[in-house]
This record gives C-alpha cells, sequence and structure tokens, in this order.
C-alpha cells in the first residue's frame, strides 16, 4: 500500500473513531486494550503521524485531563518505564482520560492512556505502574500486527478500520456486529480475542520491565487482585479493565510468581503520586465540599500512611482554595511546605496568590522557581500565566520569550499555544498571536478551523516577506491534511 494511501486511511480512521466515540463529552469514553503496534504495518513517521492525530482528536472531544503536574507526573512515569522496555528507542505517547473508569488501553502508533478512575483506584505508584508496564508491552511485542497476521482475509485497511471501531465501541462483539455485516464484525472479535490471548505475554514483560525501571514487580498481580476483589464485591459492577483485560486466577498466580523472583526496590516513591492523586480527587469529586468530605473519611482510617496523610492536607487545601476559603488554604500549604519545601506546595501557594488577587506575590515566587528550574514546563506554564495576569506589555513579552522556549520542546502542548497568543495579544504581535490561535486549534482536532484562522490573516495587506511566507507555507500543510480527511478545502 503506498504512504499517502495508508496515511490518508489512518487520518480517516481517526475521524471515525471519535465521530463513533462522540458519547463522550457526555458519556464515559470506552477505549479498550487492543494490545496496539503497527510498526509492521505502518513506517515510524506513519505511526508518529496517527498517534498525533489520534491524540488532537481526542483533545477535541476534551476527555484529556490537562493539568500541568497531572499530565507531567504519568508522561515521566511513562517515558521512565518505556526507556527501560524491550523497546526504548519506540515513541509513546502518554494521556489521562477524564473519565470515572477503571481501565486503560494501547492504541496504534504507541498512545497508551490511564482513566482517571484507575489512578483513583490505586493504592500506590506501583499498581498504576503496573498497567501502564502492561500496555508497553502490548506495544513493544507487536500485539496488534500479530492479530492481524490471524486474520489473513482481511485486508490492512478493513483491519485497521475494525480496530477504530472496536476501540470506539469498548470491544464488545455485539456493539461491533451491530455497526458492521456479520463476516467483519466476526472477524473483528477474533482480533479482539486473539490480542487477549497476548495478556500473558504484556504480563510477563512487563513486570520485567517494571524491575528494571525501578519499581516494585508486585504492583501489576496487586492491582489484578484488586480488580477482582471488586468485582467479587456484592452489588459492585465489574470494572471496565477486567472487561477489556480478562484476568484469571492462573494469570493472577503466575504474575505473583514472576514478581517474587524480581528483586524488589530499597526505596520505592509514594508522596509524588498521592499529591496527583489528592489533586485529581479534588477534580473528579462533584464540588470541594465532596473532596473535603472523602478527604475526612480517608483521614480516619488505620491503613494510611504519613506519605497520603501529607497528600491529603494538600487535597484538602486545593478544595478550600476552589471554595474561596483562602486563609485556610494558606496555613494548610504554609504548614505543608515547613515540613517539606516540596514544588507541588510552592506551585500551589501562587496558584492561591493569583486566585487571592495577589499578582505580584505569586509572580515573584514563580520567578524564582523558574530561574532554579528554567527548563521545567509545569514551572514555566504557571509563570508565563501569572505574567500575564496583568496584562502588562512588558511582562507579556517575558512570557512570550518563556513560552517560545518551551515550544521548541512541547510543540504538542495547545497549552503553550493558548498562552503564547495571549502574551503576544497583549504585547502587541497580533500576527504571532493570531499564529498561535491557529495551532490551538490544530492541536485541539481544529484542522480546518486552523486553516480558516490563518487564511484570514493571510489576507492582511501589512504583513512583511517572511510573515507571508511561514503563514502561505502553514496553510499548504493543512489544507493536504484536510485533503487526505476527505474534508473541502478552505477558501482562498
Amino acid at each position: 500500500m503506498e504512504s499517502s494511501t495508508r496515511v490518508k486511511i489512518l487520518v480517516a480512521l481517526v475521524v471515525m473513531m471519535t465521530s463513533l466515540a462522540g458519547v463522550a463529552q457526555t458519556e464515559k469514553l470506552d477505549l479498550p486494550d487492543m494490545g496496539a503496534s503497527a510498526d509492521a504495518i505502518l513506517s515510524r513517521a506513519e505511526e508518529e503521524e496517527y498517534a498525533k492525530a489520534l491524540v488532537r482528536q481526542m483533545r477535541a472531544y476534551e476527555v484529556i485531563v490537562e493539568d500541568p503536574m497531572i499530565s507531567a507526573y504519568f508522561e515521566d512515569m511513562g517515558y521512565r518505564l518505556a526507556s527501560h522496555s524491550d523497546r526504548p528507542d519506540k515513541a509513546f505517547t502518554f494521556v489521562v482520560i477524564k473519565q470515572d473508569v477503571v481501565n486503560a488501553f494501547a492504541a496504534p502508533g504507541g498512545v497508551i492512556a490511564l482513566y482517571t478512575g484507575l489512578i483513583l483506584a490505586a493504592d500506590d505508584e506501583n499498581e498504576v505502574a503496573g498497567v501502564l508496564a502492561h500496555e508497553i508491552a502490548h506495544v513493544t511485542q507487536q500485539h496488534l500486527y500479530r492479530a492481524l497476521e490471524n486474520q489473513q482475509a482481511m485486508t490492512i485497511p478493513i483491519a485497521l478500520a475494525m480496530l477504530a471501531i472496536a476501540l470506539a465501541g469498548g470491544g464488545d462483539g455485539e456493539a461491533i456486529s451491530g455497526a458492521l455485516m456479520s463476516g467483519q464484525a466476526a472477524a473483528a472479535q477474533a482480533a479482539i480475542n486473539y490480542t487477549r490471548q497476548n495478556e500473558y505475554e504484556a504480563d510477563r514483560i512487563g513486570i520485567s520491565t517494571l524491575s528494571r525501571a525501578g519499581f516494585d514487580p508486585a504492583g501489576m498481580p496487586e492491582f489484578f487482585e484488586k480488580m477482582g476483589r471488586i468485582s467479587r464485591s456484592a452489588g459492585q459492577a465489574t470494572p471496565e479493565f477486567l472487561r477489556t483485560h480478562p484476568v484469571t486466577v492462573s494469570r493472577i498466580a503466575e504474575a505473583q510468581n514472576r514478581a517474587a523472583n524480581m528483586p524488589t526496590p530499597e526505596h520505592s516513591g509514594g508522596l509524588d503520586f498521592y499529591l496527583v492523586q489528592a489533586r485529581m480527587r479534588v477534580m473528579q469529586e462533584k464540588t470541594p465540599d465532596t473532596a473535603l468530605e472523602w478527604f475526612e473519611h480517608r483521614k480516619g482510617r488505620a491503613d494510611v500512611s504519613e506519605a497520603e496523610l501529607e497528600a491529603i492536607d494538600y487535597g484538602r487545601a486545593i478544595a478550600l482554595q476552589y471554595k474561596g476559603e483562602y486563609d485556610q488554604a494558606r496555613r494548610l500549604l504554609n504548614n505543608l511546605e515547613e515540613r517539606n519545601p516540596h514544588l507541588a506546595y510552592q506551585l500551589q501557594l501562587a496558584e492561591l496568590d493569583l486566585d487571592a488577587g495577589l499578582d505580584a506575590a505569586a509572580i515573584d515566587r514563580l520567578g524564582g522557581l523558574y530561574h532554579s528550574f528554567p527548563g521545567n514546563n509545569v514551572i514555566s506554564l504557571h509563570y508565563a500565566e501569572a505574567l500575564l495576569k496583568p496584562n502588562d506589555p512588558e511582562q507579556a513579552e517575558t512570557a512570550a520569550a518563556i513560552l517560545r522556549q518551551q515550544i521548541r520542546t512541547h510543540s504538542d502542548d495547545p497549552r503553550l499555544y493558548e498562552l503564547y497568543a495571549r502574551s503576544a495579544n497583549i504585547s502587541g504581535d497580533q500576527v504571532r498571536a493570531k499564529e498561535a490561535i491557529a495551532e490551538n486549534y490544530y492541536l485541539r482536532g481544529g484542522v480546518h478551523e486552523a486553516a480558516m484562522q490563518l487564511q484570514e490573516l493571510a489576507r492582511q495587506e501589512d504583513l512583511d516577506y517572511y510573515q507571508r511566507s511561514r503563514i502561505t507555507a502553514r496553510i499548504n500543510e493543512l489544507r493536504l491534511e484536510l485533503a487526505e480527511m476527505g474534508m473541502e478545502e478552505t477558501e482562498d
């Protein structure tokens, strides 16, 4: 199959997948584990293009958690595991989906997603790392391709289309058969079942990866056991994770035996995970008050560790800040920072200052952190946002310089372009502002909107040669992508 044809198919599949999963805006997005790697079918460049297109469309449906601290933590965990996998050279993209569903999935191009429900259900970071290692193994072991090899009657485009529908529909055979002709549905279900036979292999490879990366390998079977206990509890529905990752007694036993023969790390981290988990808890609860109630209940349990108790106070501070009770929130954060000058507490104090209208204090605090950690994307985002709060052109130029530096290394982060657009607008560079708006549209799945934004900009008569050349080149790139998606070309 020609490369251009394959790319068109991939882009079209992304569009199809997200259209089928459109209920995600109001309901859960059930994307199951498919053991997905297509590197035997696609070139590395095509895989990466597919991954980027998939993430853009997921952003279009606003299902990805975009909190900088949360996304950075799980990206770091994912890359740490991937670097110790059997394919450290493989490209991965790690995202968190904001749905209260206990599940995770791997998709073509090395896209791996965790649901917030799974993260909140975990007792420690080793359990989440175990799930990530399992999904990474699905990708590195080429389980999708191995499934497709067993579907000789299926062409690659049809097989990938089956995958897209399965990803959107939750992997249920009946759901798929309702969308496809019976023969195709049977083939799709056979492929899904085949990938599930690879769960044992993903466990074996994943446990080795866990150990090499310095996590406790027991985290994987412990999480499996927990899911089994939940499913056996009276009145509780089977976790989605078990529907998409069937776990048997023998599979748990094998994982336990393998983990027992692996070295256990002397020091296993915990606080950072609990801080992220507490932050996510506040975001996931319906109101700050329900979050506070949950923290109070959790604090009273006998099995809570010191690290988790510290994180509970951090979560309480965030919830109080959301309620507008700034003094109480500040007391909690100051107490935490005095005992442990953790970056999370300092960033939260800066957020608190901004909410309370203390812009200068926030800028001062974040400026100090930025100069101590100049390449940190989380700090850079917070610092730039603080600098923009007063709407001062000089401070906006400083923010723009910070954001340009981060864009060089995080060019797929729409939050950077959103802030850069604001900074350019305040400092008077309307051309750069409109270009940044277009890139923000693009990274959030709005390819057509991005093209229209730039075409409007290109009509300005006051553009210099370099501005016009840069804008025209980007318009042509977007037109090509729109054509591959089968969408109408934009107007000149």
